[in-house]
C-alpha cells in the first residue's frame, strides 16, 4: 500500500527541493521519499506561492537586513566624504 503524506509535508518537501541548494536525490533520500514522487510534487506545486501564510522568521530577517542595509549605506557615505577629503589633501 502506498504511503500517504500530508499536504504540509508535500509543501515543505517542495520548498526544500527548490530552495535548499541540495540535489533532488539528496532531498528525496533525506526525507525518505522516492525521487519520482518528489519530482511529481515539485512539478505539481512549482507555480504555487510557497511563501504564503505566516512567516515570522522571514519578517524578522527582512527587518534585520533593512537595518544592516541602512548602516552600510551610512558607512558608504562617510567613506565617500573621507575619500574626497583625503584626495584634496594629497594635492
Amino acid at each position: 500500500m502506498a504511503k500517504r503524506y500530508t499536504d504540509e509535508f508535500r509543501r515543505d518537501a517542495v520548498r526544500i527541493a527548490i530552495s535548499s541548494g541540495l540535489t533532488r536525490p539528496q532531498v528525496s533520500s533525506d526525507l525518505g521519499v522516492g525521487l519520482s514522487t518528489l519530482n511529481k510534487w515539485v512539478q505539481k506545486h512549482q507555480h504555487e506561492d510557497l511563501m504564503s501564510g505566516p512567516h515570522d522568521d522571514v519578517e524578522k530577517e527582512n527587518t534585520r537586513l533593512r537595518k544592516e542595509l541602512r548602516l552600510v549605506r551610512e558607512e558608504r557615505e562617510v567613506l565617500k566624504k573621507a575619500a574626497i577629503f583625503f584626495a584634496g589633501q594629497s594635492r
